[in-house]
């Protein structure tokens, strides 16, 4: 079973990849999760998923693949591999000549208890992505939006769209 979301954000995207990856400053932005470790190869990660209205989800994913300013994926398993593993994934596309990026934030769920605990988690998973798409394209716009000010000395405004694959 796989979860897709897309959202096109307004910036290139090494600075989608800046705050993406920035999971110390997660807490000041992200509504979904929380990440602590590092985005390297064969790192381990802690991560917490409170879907909205849900209950918070612990796990130690392993980083199974950095490319940076591009893709970022790790592995998942809940209990033991192969009972409810997830690889989640981040995958950043330029648009218009690298002035903007378009982000697919996605998870690929196999085991034996997919079909169990999908009806479980899945509809608050998908809330949860929603969200933090939403999230994330306000930190990076914003982020944009104040070092143009500063560099122009003068207000911009920015637009974007927002669609769910």
């Amino acid at each position: 079973m796989e979860l897709s979301t897309h959202v096109d954000i307004d910036a290139p995207p090494e600075r989608v990849w800046d705050v993406l990856t920035d999971f110390e400053h997660y807490h000041e932005w992200n509504p979904f999760a929380r990440v602590a470790g590092r985005p390297t190869r064969n790192a381990r990660l802690h991560v917490e998923l409170t879907p909205p209205g849900g209950r918070a989800m612990r796990f130690r994913p392993t980083v199974t693949h950095v490319e940076a300013d591009h893709e970022l994926r790790w592995l998942g398993h809940l209990w033991r591999p192969g009972v409810f593993d997830g690889e989640h994934r981040f995958v950043l596309e330029p648009l218009d000549d690298g002035t903007r990026t378009a982000v697919t934030h996605a998870e690929v769920f196999t085991g034996a208890l997919v079909p169990l605990v999908w009806r479980l988690v899945g509809p608050g998973t998908e809330r949860g992505f929603e969200a933090m798409n939403a999230a994330l394209k306000r930190r990076v716009e914003d982020g944009v939006e104040r070092a143009e000010e500063t560099e122009a000395g003068v207000p911009t405004t920015r637009g974007g769209s927002h669609r769910t694959a």
